[in-house]
């Protein structure tokens, strides 16, 4: 039993390291690619770190950049920004096993664990399945999204280019990237100029949130139609958490933020930074108009992120949901943490709890070096921090000033954000084996 054990851990272990070298790999690759010359409009080499820091930035759905993306990458350039997106968004491992199953080659048990635990996925059996489902719902909805943003963006800049940004700004929205091709109308200015456009900002939105909500979600959607009943718990935890980190925010933003537009122009932009705050990184007002108290609500909000196995990151909204329902646990004086009539396990809050420590100490830590380093205001280098390790992109305006030490630091916070600071975890620590002794109990007061 115990050997049985200890070769489960070992395979568990191996299935966390693939992950991460499955990303290492891509993003190798990708900063290769971007390397060329061929890949920036002036024909001429860009530098390992510009390169480099893009790669992971559009690997890990980030968005954050130090090159404008419409300016300085080449159509080639953008392709493989795009391609390294898409990617990204659907997960390495994701891609890997459809190309194989595409081939007519069988899938193993440990790709099939591989594969559970890249999507967060609560079982193996069906993983297959869900990998198609995943590859088809993708496409689906980014086609689906690239045909609705063609109107807007065909009539202001041709059909060709049109088109091309299309499907460029609807894979970028629905992977939660934030990546844009709007340095047409001015560097690094996001989707500013569409600010009134209430069409387009509600097709972006509705992309953000598909990709946020999370295919597990979606594959529950399907299976179950609009009988909320029967959807599994993390589905309904999902739902509702979302629904109230949209509306919440939205409403501070509305009465707060944003009181000298006209009505219309209040309810959308206030609705649409609650959205793309959380995980996208666009952005269609200046950011440099919110206040201190803003700016603290969307660090809180990008440090939550989307949803598990979703294109999104950051701690994610089950695990802040889990975090919610157990203080109330505590504050009620009950036994066991529950929701919707289900008891959430022991050893699931205590993930929770870890997640959130690490997320805090990355994040505390990081703002702080940045702002020592580079001699920047606390609160502008923790919400640098928080967009990068809640994979959001958005920025204060600071990320192409930055140096060397702070880019690398934020790139590692992409990758922890993207990868999952427990897969990380699990890689590299080796595992224990559970042993039947167990220690004395013996309280500590806290609190």
């Amino acid at each position: 039993m115990l050997r049985k054990k200890t070769i489960r851990n070992r395979n568990n272990t191996m299935s966390f390291r693939v992950i991460i070298v499955s990303f290492f790999c891509l993003i190798l690759i990708g900063t290769l690619l971007l390397m060329l010359p061929v890949s920036s409009r002036e024909r001429r080499t860009t530098c390992f770190e510009d390169a480099l820091f893009t790669a992971v930035s559009a690997t890990c759905v980030t968005g954050l950049v130090i090159k404008d993306t419409a300016t300085y990458w080449s159509l080639f350039g953008q392709s493989v920004i795009l391609i390294l997106i898409q990617i990204g968004g659907m997960g390495v491992i994701t891609i890997g096993l459809a190309i194989i199953t595409a081939s007519g080659r069988k899938i193993g048990l440990w790709q099939r664990s591989v594969m559970q635990k890249s999507i967060s996925a609560p079982q193996m059996g069906g993983i297959v399945k869900l990998t198609s489902f995943i590859i088809k719902t993708s496409l689906v909805i980014e086609l689906i999204g690239a045909a609705l943003l063609a109107p807007v963006f065909c009539s202001d800049f041709g059909l060709a280019k049109g088109l091309w940004y299309s499907l460029f700004h609807s894979i970028s929205a629905f992977c939660n990237a934030g990546f844009d091709l709007m340095g047409a109308r001015g560097e690094f200015s996001s989707l500013t100029y569409y600010s009134g456009n209430v069409y387009l900002s509600t097709v972006i939105m509705l992309l953000i949130v598909t990709g946020g909500i999370g295919f597990l979600v979606w594959s529950d959607v399907e299976k179950n139609g609009i009988r909320l009943k029967r959807y599994s718990l993390q589905s309904k935890v999902v739902l509702l958490t979302s629904a109230v980190l949209i509306v919440l925010p939205a409403l501070y933003f509305f009465f707060y933020e944003f009181n000298g537009q006209l009505l219309r122009d209040r309810i959308v932009n206030s609705f649409f930074q609650s959205i793309t705050t959380r995980t996208a990184g666009f952005n269609t007002t200046d950011l440099a108009i919110l206040d201190e108290s803003g700016d603290a609500i969307m660090i809180i909000l990008m440090l939550i992120g989307g949803s598990s196995g979703s294109t999104a990151g950051g701690m994610k909204t089950t695990t802040f949901a889990v975090l919610f329902l157990s203080a109330v646990t505590v504050f009620s004086r009950r036994n066991d943490v529950q929701c919707f009539r289900r008891r959430i396990s022991d050893e699931t809050v205590r993930s929770a709890g870890a997640i959130l420590f690490m997320y805090l100490v990355l994040f505390l830590s990081s703002g702080a070096v940045i702002s020592r380093i580079e001699t920047l205001p606390l609160l502008t280098c923790l919400f640098e921090a928080a967009s990068a390790i809640g994979t959001v992109g958005l920025s204060l305006g600071i990320t192409c000033e930055l140096s060397t030490v702070s880019r690398a630091i934020l790139m590692i916070l992409m990758f922890f954000g993207r990868v999952g600071g427990l897969t990380l975890i699990y890689a590299t620590l080796p595992s224990s084996d559970s042993k039947n002794s167990r220690l004395p109990l013996e309280k500590i007061s806290v609190g």
